[in-house]
């Protein structure tokens, strides 16, 4: 069993349940409580807090329904791998990977010029079927397979190697070819795994999975990146900042 230093205050407003629930929440994306480790049952975890048994089964609930925890049957609860959440701005998914210490590593499935399929050209601002640059690629986190992604560069745009790819994220390969990006068109969605991709992703075919698309622009407005990407609704999630108008 993994001890948690967990303490409640019973003067503050917020319910004691999600007190506890945040706290646990805290160490799983700290890895301080790494996958697959064992808590004590809401029993034991209850008496150690003096907070009643509905209050701790609430929490651990809570941590539950976000997929944090897992209950399983002559086992216990244990801890799932955490989730990668990642803000709606313009970056690479490599560098918010490493920046959050998740260890990025990629599969380059293809790289290689193909014509433009209608949406891509419309994009990109091209010709119908104009040649553009394809890279496909399968982006892991903590060796688990995380998204799929596929992108597109225009033609002459940037040399671009698999080496380079599986060491970088592709936007730190643009910046290095002096590129700029600047602002972005986004759109985020969901879809069912198709059989490939339930593959590949170690999820079950028909699993729910996020997608975005993207078209990003550089410093002059010139459309450079088009990516379609899936990514596993299970460990990955996008934040969002709301302001009041």
């Amino acid at each position: 069993m993994t001890p948690l230093a967990v303490t409640v205050d019973r003067r503050s407003p917020v319910p004691l349940y999600f007190q506890v629930a945040e706290q646990i929440e805290r160490e799983i994306v700290a890895g301080r409580l790494a996958p697959g480790a064992k808590l004590p049952n809401e029993i034991v975890l209850a008496d150690q807090l003096s907070l009643s048994r509905p209050t701790m089964r609430q929490a651990i609930q809570y941590l539950v329904d976000k997929g944090l925890l897992v209950r399983k049957r002559g086992v216990g609860t244990q801890v799932v791998q955490s989730q990668v959440r990642r803000s709606i701005e313009l970056s690479s998914l490599y560098d918010d990977l490493a920046r959050a210490g998740q260890h990025p590593t990629t599969v380059v499935r293809d790289l290689r010029l193909c014509p433009a399929p209608e949406d891509v050209a419309a994009a990109l601002g091209l010709p119908a079927e104009a040649e553009v640059l394809r890279i496909r690629r399968l982006r892991y986190a903590q060796d688990e397979p995380l998204a799929l992604m596929t992108n597109y560069l225009p033609p002459g745009l940037v040399e671009v190697t698999a080496e380079q790819l599986q060491a970088n994220g592709l936007y730190a390969v643009l910046r290095g070819a002096g590129i700029q990006l600047r602002v972005a068109r986004q759109t985020i969605g969901a879809c069912a795994a198709s059989a490939a991709q339930a593959k590949d992703l170690h999820e079950n075919k028909g699993a729910a999975l996020l997608t975005m698309t993207r078209t990003a622009y550089d410093d002059v407005g010139r459309a450079v990146e088009y990516g379609s990407h899936v990514y596993r609704a299970a460990r990955y999630a996008f934040e969002l900042t709301l302001i009041e108008r």
